[in-house]
């Protein structure tokens, strides 16, 4: 009985010990990264959509007409024969609107900036999402994790399992003990199922942002270690108010609605029209008498209407300008928010990693040892596995948690990736030094 323990003891060991990484495991790497968002970049229907919508703009940039079309009348006089041989019967002109006061350059500007307002929606719609597939992968780190500590709690508990009761029937257990085991087992094995539906799903939203087939298979993603401290610094804020894409969009739309109010503001001058007239008899085909002529409006009913028309337009870039400011302010605030909880992450999962866990090892050990010797019960060896399970699956969310607010700090700041904010910080490390050394 003695060995049959020895050996249940060793497999406990093997059982609990840190999962390894298997052959075709993938560790979540800043570059592993960049692959999948050049892959989403080609393949999602919304960054294809925003494509489009910049072509378009691309396009109206192109389409706007310095010249508009010459108008070409032809038409004749009806009247006595002798008033047409004079002043000719057959009547053909053209008039064209002349391209004055700025006009067609200010249209071109109007379409030039609503073009720089999709590009930069474009880049942000990427943003986004890439930091929506950052997130959707680190979760299904997370749950590879917790269906990997699962899998082996369970091996655990039916090694553990088949002890006890072999103790049972040797009477050196009790009944209560193996009905424990074997609840503890069952709830285990429904767990475990219940993860690794949840780690089908994980795979399944990557799938879906990749716009891959939704049950596409993956390997193993493994979660990396914990990521170096990021601090608050006026670094990190610059850059952000800086390079932030839903604020840079929202700058270039305020710089739209100002090209649209100088416009507005140009549309109140006359349109001014250069026309040619010419007639011909038609009795001999000569030609008779020729006219110019120089067409404009007149704003004088309409003033009112023009005023209003360049209130409201005015009134739209203050709107644009104010909600750029308070979205500036937000950043601010965000940017500080992030920090301190990738901090309080990256402290929690240093504090497990560095001595919940190794404690928690000990107090299994110390209760496994105890039980052997009959001087514990079967419930501390039980009670210290789950304090043990607790603690590394605490340490995965951890890390997990860590790199999705890393994530939405790169999208804050603009920035490329993980290893882009990591170099930033080391930059304001280095600033830091210089300054206070």
């Amino acid at each position: 009985m003695k060995s049959g323990i020895v050996v249940s003891v060793i497999l406990l060991l093997a059982v609990l010990s840190p999962a390894q990484a298997g052959t075709n495991s993938v560790l979540v790497t800043p570059v592993f990264l960049n692959q999948l968002a050049e892959e989403m970049r080609t393949n999602h229907p919304a960054l294809t959509a925003a494509r489009a919508r910049t072509n378009a703009a691309a396009a109206s940039v192109a389409a706007v007409r310095t010249w508009d079309d010459p108008m070409v009348r032809v038409g004749g006089m009806f009247s006595e024969t002798r008033m047409r041989a004079d002043d000719g019967d057959i009547i053909y002109g053209a008039e064209q609107k002349l391209p004055l006061f700025g006009k067609p350059a200010l249209a071109r500007r109007v379409a030039q900036a609503d073009f720089v307002v999709e590009t930069a929606n474009a880049e942000y719609q990427f943003q986004i999402l890439r930091g929506d597939l950052a997130k959707a992968v680190f979760r299904a780190a997370l749950a590879e994790e917790t269906v990997a500590v699962g899998e082996q709690d369970l091996r655990w508990l039916q090694t553990i399992s088949e002890s006890v009761e072999g103790r049972y029937r040797a009477g050196e257990s009790t009944l209560v003990d193996v009905l424990k085991s074997q609840n503890e087992r069952t709830a285990r094995a429904t767990q475990l199922r219940t993860d690794g539906e949840n780690l089908s799903h994980a795979r399944l939203a990557i799938n879906r942002l990749l716009n891959r087939k939704l049950q596409s298979g993956w390997p193993s993603l493994k979660l990396p270690e914990v990521a170096a401290q990021v601090r608050y610094s006026e670094k990190l804020v610059a850059f952000a108010t800086r390079y932030e894409p839903k604020l840079r969009m929202m700058r270039e739309q305020v710089k739209q609605a100002q090209a649209i109010v100088d416009s507005t503001r140009r549309a109140r001058l006359p349109d001014v029209s250069l026309g040619v007239e010419s007639r011909n008899y038609s009795g001999n085909a000569e030609w008779r008498q020729a006219e110019v002529m120089l067409s404009f409006n007149l704003p004088l009913f309409n003033a009112g209407k023009y005023r209003s028309e360049i209130r409201r337009d005015e009134a739209k870039r203050k709107a644009a300008e104010a909600d750029a400011a308070d979205y500036e302010l937000s950043l601010r605030e965000e940017v500080h928010n992030l920090t301190v909880k990738i901090d309080a992450a990256r402290r929690e999962a240093l504090a497990y990693h560095d001595e919940i866990i190794p404690r928690s090892e000990s107090a299994l050990e110390s209760a496994r040892a105890g039980w052997e010797a009959g001087r514990a019960m079967f419930r501390d060896v039980l009670d210290a596995r789950r304090m043990l399970l607790d603690a590394r699956l605490a340490y995965a969310r951890a890390v997990s948690e860590q790199y999705q607010m890393l994530s939405d700090l790169v999208l804050c700041c603009g920035i490329g990736d993980l290893e882009a904010l990591q170099m930033l910080e080391q930059e304001a490390e280095t600033q830091d030094g210089v300054k206070n050394p």
